[in-house]
């Protein structure tokens, strides 16, 4: 990947190419559950620490993006098991797109 000087316009937006590539069944599964449990690790973290503010407060907003990771990891866990049987590789293309929020 070229790293490059970016102009004023491409400053309000980036996309980052974190996984690009064919992959084993295995190793599509390592990087995207990998990937996902540190979201899930990200968002379990942010709840403990509202909590250890305020032992009262509501996380419905944490609890259900945790959920939500949850069932996309079953997913994608089930659909790398139906390939891998197949004998066949896996493609992901990880784009990971960033913009200031207005």
């Amino acid at each position: 990947m070229e790293t490059k000087e970016l102009t004023q316009i491409e400053k309000g937006t980036q996309k980052i190419e974190l996984v690009k590539g064919e992959f084993t069944p295995s190793e599509a599964s390592h990087i995207i559950m990998n990937l996902i449990d540190q979201k899930i690790n990200f968002h379990k973290l942010q709840r403990l620490q509202i909590w250890e503010g305020n032992h009262e407060c509501k996380t419905n907003q944490l609890d259900g993006r945790i959920e939500e990771l949850e069932r996309e990891k079953e997913i994608a866990r089930n659909f790398i098991s139906s390939i891998r049987g197949l004998g066949q590789n896996l493609i992901i293309d990880g784009v990971l797109k960033i913009s200031v929020a207005k």
